[in-house]
């Protein structure tokens, strides 16, 4: 009997070559590259490669509280000293002014009196808010000592600061007027922010 043997190849199969030797065999053709949806895609990342947690993308802008305080320029808090101190420096250069602009007028010198005192009252402190109007006169004082006329000594020179004072009072009441508005005003704001989460709470 003839026995038929069959075997199993998983090779690709194999043919004659024709016009060839007896025995001779050509392989057969040898799969192409992939093509699909799939083709080229990587399953992992390269060796040596850094990992990237998100690539081509840049971190936004800052948002929040932090951010938002450091866009705005922080507002000098002086204390009581320091507001009087900057209120007679603030004098004492606006004399300079009037006596190289309007002649040593204490017009010019009272308009220059009022911005003065107003800045005084804006930039000193919660704590210090009632200094503001008396560091306000006291400053239109000094200030008036280098414009006064008087000449010979110290005694005409303050009884020409005097005179000055007395003829001008109503430009150092005004100042003083407006740095006390300005104090009642910011005393108000703070009294009112106070009491706002007592009402929430209640």
């Amino acid at each position: 009997m003839e026995r038929y043997t069959t075997r199993s190849d998983h090779h690709p199969a194999q043919r004659p070559a024709s016009g060839g030797p007896a025995g001779t065999v050509v392989p057969g053709p040898r799969p192409g590259p992939r093509t699909g949806p799939r083709a080229g895609l990587r399953t992992g990342p390269r060796a040596g490669s850094r990992p990237r947690s998100r690539a081509g993308l840049r971190p936004g802008p800052r948002t929040g509280p932090h951010a938002r305080s450091g866009r705005r320029l922080p507002r000098p808090k002086l204390t009581g000293l320091g507001g009087g101190l900057f209120a007679v420096v603030a004098m004492v250069l606006a004399a300079g002014i009037d006596w190289l602009v309007f002649d040593s007028s204490m017009v010019g010198y009272g308009v220059l009196f009022l911005p003065a005192a107003a800045a005084t009252a804006l930039w000193v402190r919660p704590a210090d808010l009632i200094t503001a109007p008396i560091a306000a006169p006291i400053a239109f004082a000094v200030g008036a000592w280098f414009i006064a006329e008087g000449s010979g000594g110290f005694g005409a020179r303050l009884m020409g600061l005097v005179t000055a004072l007395s003829l001008n009072a109503g430009w150092l009441y005004a100042g003083t007027l407006v740095a006390a508005l300005i104090v009642v005003v910011r005393k108000a704001v703070l009294v009112g922010r106070r009491r706002m989460p007592q009402r929430r709470l209640g």
